[in-house]
């Protein structure tokens, strides 16, 4: 009794992982606000906000494209066989 590759699980995680490779290759990357202490006398505390990106390198949208393009075919090759 092993796992078998391939059907629908593969074809679903495939499709996922082609879209997120495509949104890899359109996102320029991740953006977050930090806040940072500044000056704090007393009982006065002033701080500011910087926005700042994590960049998405271009291979990390291929990769994730040929992975789930692999899977496809995996899944498709694996549906077309019958359970014994």
């Amino acid at each position: 009794m092993g796992v078998e590759m391939g059907g629908k699980g593969s074809m679903i995680a495939g499709a996922v992982l082609i879209l997120l490779g495509i949104g890899a290759f359109l996102v320029e990357g991740v953006g977050y606000v930090t806040e940072d202490e500044v000056l704090d006398v007393g009982p006065i505390e002033v701080t500011a906000e910087r926005e700042e990106t994590v960049g998405v390198p271009p291979w990390v949208g291929g990769v994730l494209i040929g992975a789930g393009a692999v899977l496809l075919v995996v899944g498709f090759a694996g549906s077309g066989r019958k359970a014994s």
